[in-house]
């Protein structure tokens, strides 16, 4: 069920393409919400709104501001650009778009002539947090030659404009252009899944290298099957039936307090030992003789080496390009001194990819 309180907005604390982080009076106290610009319309403080309170109340991370669900005050608008294609279906916050799949879009012709990724590398990943560092090295090594597209998949938040990092990458000229898939929404290019998807950031948005990643905020339990990861290994045998390449980024740290998460996830090792069932390269970062000793083992006895191709690289670099671009990139609240061997192992995807770039 969704709670839902009436509010009134005391002001907006920052604002960005689509987006207001908003300061509101709910329930006789001031809490933090977001309001999605392009979906309820503008926002001014003294503006009384309907909030959808449900992630607060139950004290959740995922999802854990209120979100305005209507503005009483906007002016009542239309609908009338292009498109029929609706996301988020069935529900009161279902979005009209226009997909690149319609023939009615302006590149479609573009997206139907690509019948295959053609070994485009495709970065394959269970965390956004893993875009910024890849995007970083990837441009470093290129020079920006390389033309980066990220596809969103619906996994992790449905908006795209949520995600602080992307807004970043796009305006430092780091990422070209997204793709956001299923029902994900806000892309410069929509799809209906992921394979159309994938071809839409190689024929529409003239991709040389995509990172396919979910949005920011992932559902996760201690169960192996339990969490979005899974969707990372569909991924990557996605991108094979498509005939690009796909370079797997593990979900390594030695950070994380959590047994389960400790090197090698067992989101990484659920979706890659055993959702993937097509082959895909897993890149990982030269590390520490005893965190390498221990990496080893879990890649054996999950079944991914024996899945899949395993190439260690010296990823350094990683922590010069995410310098030399101001990115403050994090995981889990985690910044990447506190948890290098996350970001070196997205730095190394990076590294790979562009030696695999034609």
């Amino acid at each position: 069920m969704i709670r839902i309180r009436a509010g009134k907005v005391v002001g907006v604390t920052a604002a960005r393409p689509g987006v207001s982080e908003l300061e509101v009076i709910v329930e006789g106290k001031r809490e933090r919400a977001v309001n999605y610009d392009d979906l309820t319309g503008p926002v001014r403080p003294g503006d009384e709104v309907f909030l959808n309170t449900t992630a607060v109340y139950k004290r959740l991370g995922t999802g854990g501001v209120h979100f305005v669900m209507a503005n009483l005050n906007a002016p009542q608008k239309d609908v009338f650009e292009a498109g029929h294609i609706m996301k988020v279906r069935y529900t009161p916050s279902q979005v009209k778009v226009l997909a690149v799949e319609e023939a009615d879009h302006p590149r479609n012709n573009l997206f139907r002539a690509a019948k295959t990724l053609a070994k485009t590398p495709v970065i394959v990943a269970s965390l956004h947090s893993v875009l910024g560092p890849a995007a970083a090295v990837i441009h470093k090594l290129t020079g920006g030659k390389a033309r980066l597209v990220y596809l969103m998949t619906d996994g992790g938040a449905l908006p795209i404009c949520l995600s602080r990092l992307v807004g970043e990458l796009k305006q430092k000229g780091l990422l070209a252009a997204t793709v956001t898939c299923g029902h994900a929404f806000g892309g410069d290019y929509e799809a209906v899944n992921i394979y159309s998807g994938l071809l839409a950031a190689k024929g529409a948005a003239g991709a040389d290298i995509i990172v396919a990643a979910t949005g920011p905020g992932v559902v996760g339990t201690a169960h192996e099957f339990g969490h979005t990861a899974v969707e990372q290994g569909e991924l990557v045998n996605a991108v094979n039936i498509l005939g690009g390449s796909p370079v797997a980024v593990p979900r390594l740290s030695f950070a994380d307090p959590r047994e389960r998460h400790r090197g090698l996830s067992h989101h990484t090792r659920t979706a890659l030992g055993k959702i993937a069932l097509t082959k895909c390269t897993v890149t990982l970062p030269e590390m520490a003789p005893e965190k390498k000793a221990y990496v080893e083992k879990q890649l054996e006895q999950s079944g991914i080496s024996a899945r899949h191709r395993i190439v260690y690289l010296e990823a350094s670099l990683t922590f010069e390009a995410v310098k030399a671009y101001a990115l403050e990139v994090t995981t889990m609240g985690r910044r990447i001194e506190e948890d290098p061997e996350f970001f070196l192992a997205a730095g190394a995807a990076g590294i790979y990819a562009c030696r695999r770039v034609k």
